[in-house]
Order: C-alpha cells, then sequence, then structure tokens
C-alpha cells in the first residue's frame, strides 16, 4: 500500500497511557504516539535503531545515561540495545521511526 490516512489506522492501547498506531514498510515502522499527561515509557531496549519526535507537547526522555526534555520539534536518535524510559510531561503527540520493522508490541 502506497498511501494511508491516520484517521484509519487502527490505534491500539499496548501501554498505558498510549494511543499507538503503527504503519510498516518493508523496512521501516512508523509509529504514531498519542501520549496522556503522565503517562510513564518503562526502560527497555531493543534491536531496532529509532528516531522520536516530538510534535505536540513535552516529553522526558532518557537515552542511556542522558536525559532530556523534548518540546515540538526535539528529537531523539536511539541507537539499537540502548536502554531508554520517558514520561509525558504533558499530552503529547510523537511519531517514532524504527529500522527494521518493529513488532506492534513493547520490547
Amino acid at each position: 500500500m502506497a498511501f494511508y490516512h491516520l484517521d484509519t489506522v487502527e490505534k491500539k492501547n499496548i501501554l498505558a497511557g498510549y494511543g499507538i498506531k503503527f504503519i510498516h514498510g518493508e523496512n521501516v515502522s512508523m509509529v504514531y504516539l498519542d501520549i496522556e499527561p503522565n503517562a510513564v515509557l518503562p526502560e527497555h531496549s531493543h534491536v531496532h535503531e529509532q528516531f522520536s519526535t516530538v510534535l505536540q507537547g513535552r516529553f522526558e526522555m532518557t537515552v542511556g545515561d542522558e536525559t532530556q526534555v523534548l518540546e515540538p520539534g526535539g528529537v531523539a536518535h536511539i541507537p539499537p540495545n540502548v536502554p531508554h524510559s520517558g514520561r509525558a510531561l504533558s499530552h503529547c503527540w510523537m511519531i517514532e521511526t524504527f529500522y527494521p520493522v518493529k513488532a506492534e508490541k513493547l520490547d
């Protein structure tokens, strides 16, 4: 499929406080997140390289041993197998990109 509209992509609730929509290509996954205030992303790591971009709101993210508050336009790069975690400081909209394709679960 070449074109999508987020209104027609199924929202998954696989993590408390997170509404998550996945779109997968052959090699890359795009993940769209609607995050409630104070929702926590527990520390985890995975084999994927990841970019997380804040579109709206404020999100505190820790990557390895570095913590930063991301605001609209802020981007975090998470290399493969690096522990990371976070917390929404307000209602947030974020986009994440994963290489290779990511399963629709938290890992």
